[in-house]
């Protein structure tokens, strides 16, 4: 199953038989003072520098979130869009839980985006699914509802299936559903990770659609978290993960290695070259 995202001059394709998408994660404020300042002030050099610096890294889309106190989210999301297009040709993925800034930015989108995102609460379905329909994208939907996140896997996935159930009633396809399975860190759940992965491999199964993870939030809070945050994306990509959401520059290498390992790299071309350029 495909799932096809495009800019103004460039294609996507998130697949199991491709390589890994890589979604970058960098364009957020949160905890990221310097970028939220950025915002507040309207400055677009900073947002500039940092989607060249994700996407030379290896993200080959990129998520746009300018969620923070202070701002204009209504107004900014749509100037950051355009700003971000202007600059690199990678798809976007348009991050807000804010329907008016999300349309917003649709409207001036140049391509098929993400919209990230969409959950099985009846408000979010009603006010997200519509804009996915209207504007022909994709959306990341999350595995969660009125109760929260589920503890138990097998509740994740009926979340899973109600919010497709709910997309395909109105005339959205499958393939433009990325779900999103949900990461707790296993600093407070020592069985977070197990969780999710039992939960990714039953979307896989039961739905075949294409999923991403916030991947990082395993390793929230714990040291040397690039170790932990590697471990878990080779596991959540062999479960079935094939557009992890995440820091390009420093999960790239893990990515190509399990791509390499799962047979997704024929004759270790994109591994070798990835190589080659480092050195």
């Amino acid at each position: 199953m495909h799932t096809i995202l495009s800019s103004a001059t460039r294609e996507v394709v998130i697949g199991d038989d491709q390589p890994t998408v890589l979604i970058g994660e960098r364009i957020n404020p949160t905890g990221r003072k310097k970028l939220a300042a950025a915002l507040e002030t309207g400055d677009m050099e900073v947002l500039r520098r940092e989607a060249v610096a994700q996407v030379e890294a290896g993200a080959d889309i990129l998520d746009v979130n300018v969620g923070s106190s202070g701002v204009d989210e209504v107004g900014l999301l749509a100037q950051v869009v355009q700003a971000v297009a202007e600059t690199v040709d990678v798809p976007l993925s348009l991050d807000s839980d804010n329907p008016g800034a999300l349309e917003a930015a649709l409207k001036v989108y140049h391509g098929k985006p993400i919209i990230n995102s969409v959950t099985g609460q009846e408000s979010s379905l009603a006010e997200v699914l519509p804009l996915v329909k209207r504007y022909d994208a994709a959306v990341i939907a999350l595995t969660m509802d009125d109760d929260g996140i589920p503890a138990d896997p097998a509740r994740r996935v009926v979340i899973a299936h109600k919010i497709i159930e709910r997309a395909e009633s109105l005339g959205i396809p499958r393939e433009d559903v990325i779900i999103d399975c949900l990461v707790l860190t296993v600093a407070t759940e020592s069985d977070a990770a197990l969780v999710t992965l039992e939960a990714v491999r039953r979307v896989k199964e039961e739905l075949g659609v294409n999923q991403t993870l916030g991947a990082s939030n395993i390793s929230y809070g714990l040291p040397e978290r690039n170790v932990l945050n590697g471990a878990f994306l080779a596991m959540a990509i062999n479960a079935g993960v094939t557009c992890p959401t995440v820091n390009a520059a420093r999960v790239r290498q893990a990515v190509l290695a399990t791509d390499l390992l799962l047979g997704r790299d024929r004759y270790a071309r994109r591994y070798i070259k990835d190589y080659r350029q480092r050195r």
